[in-house]
């Protein structure tokens, strides 16, 4: 059936969830003319969005659609840079892999598959890696390196600020309002918020991230999400945000126990996988504990001067993890006024979905990149049938 036709006139849309991809659709949508409300219960970027490791790329996506729209969304950033107004956000930096004798057949493996596929990856010597890297340290046991050219890095807070003021630039409207219910009836949708207000339109862009499952769910729509947050959990991801020693890191990094990336004024950030079986969000690590100090010395073990103890915060993240692993794109149904989207990479594609998911609000022209990713593809399936486990904890895994 087709869905509920547009009116002539501009339509309302309420984008729900202010991260990367709600302020990327609400941009796009702003740019393509129609009247934009994008809430937010905290602030812009301030869920996932403010903890991601913001590494952009199509490294492990075996998925051919999954990896053809990861690629699509690295294009699309360097479009998007030369557009937004502000400070620099991207970096189309690289990114190096490092194995040692461990990790070696891991590397070998999926370089191999992306070099069949294409993707740009070959293996440098350390003396290239250093000119690619900047001032780190390569470890002894490290004996294989791999360099992807295409990929990068984005700062994701100068990303988010760039996006809406571009989007308000455009004509959209930010507001703080937390929404606790969604009805799509017969005429049109209604929002309502925790203070009681609600607000009415046309179209609802649900980009909620980790609290995407909860409120379509209030709307009678299934978004499968991972919603354990609890110790260990998948959406689990600790980070850390090396404040000292300032680093001349110019691109990413990833090691068998430790990865890295730029961050403003010679900061760096820091991600160690296996750390974070032992993370409790409800109890974080304490800033002298074991995992501090765990990751401290990780981080010393590639500084050029290791005698200066690093000042490192700790700040947990807890992904947005649809629950089959990839990305969820669409209306909930022929009928619906309400589009779903969220992702686990949504650093990667949300400049590419805020396009493609405006162009099928605004047109009703369905945009074929998207077409495997469906929320109904969910309907009627046991959730164990397409549930996976998404535990991020091998070399060049998020």
């Amino acid at each position: 059936m087709p869905l509920p036709e547009r009116n002539a006139h501009t339509m309302k849309i309420i984008v729900v969830g202010a991260g990367v991809l709600g302020v990327s659709v609400a941009r796009q949508l702003a740019l393509a003319g129609e009247d934009v409300l994008l809430l937010d219960q905290r602030g812009a970027g301030t869920g996932t969005t403010a903890t991601t490791f913001a590494w952009t790329n199509s490294s492990r996506k075996p998925n051919p659609d999954y990896h053809r729209l990861n690629l699509a969304g690295m294009e699309e950033h360097a479009r998007l840079a030369e557009q937004l107004p502000g400070a620099p956000s991207y970096f189309p930096s690289g990114a190096l892999q490092w194995a040692d004798a461990a990790n070696l057949q891991r590397l070998v493996g999926n370089v191999e598959r992306l070099q069949a596929l294409g993707y740009p990856a070959h293996w440098v010597t350390p003396g290239e890696a250093m000119r690619v890297a900047g001032s780190v340290r390569i470890p002894a046991a490290i004996t294989s390196i791999a360099y992807f050219p295409s990929e990068g890095y984005v700062l994701p807070d100068r990303f988010v600020s760039n996006l809406l003021a571009d989007a308000e630039q455009h004509g959209a409207t930010f507001a703080i309002g937390e929404v606790v219910a969604i009805d799509d009836g017969p005429d049109a949708i209604a929002v309502t918020l925790a203070g009681g207000e609600v607000c009415t339109g046309d179209r609802v862009v649900l980009a909620a991230g980790r609290w995407t499952e909860r409120l379509a769910a209030r709307a009678g729509i299934d978004v499968p999400m991972v919603t354990d947050a609890g110790r260990g959990a998948q959406t689990v991801g600790l980070l850390g945000y090396a404040r000292s020693p300032e680093l001349d890191l110019r691109c990413v990094i990833h090691s068998p126990g430790l990865n890295l990336r730029p961050a403003a004024g010679g900061h760096t950030v820091l991600q160690a996988l296996d750390l974070n079986a032992d993370v409790d969000p409800a109890a974080p690590p304490a800033a002298d504990g074991d995992i501090a100090s765990t990751l401290a010395r990780r981080f010393s073990a590639v500084l050029p001067d290791p005698g200066r103890a690093p000042e490192i915060d700790l700040r947990i993240g807890l992904r947005s993890l649809p629950a089959d692993g990839h990305t969820v794109a669409g209306y909930a149904s022929a009928q619906a006024r309400v589009y779903c989207l969220v992702s686990h990479s949504g650093v990667t594609l949300a400049p590419v979905l805020g396009r493609l998911a405006a162009a099928e609000i605004s047109t009703d022209q369905e945009q074929d990149l998207l077409a495997a990713f469906r929320p109904t593809r969910f309907t009627g399936v046991r959730r164990s049938d397409v549930e996976v486990d998404q535990h991020a904890t091998g070399l060049g895994e998020q």
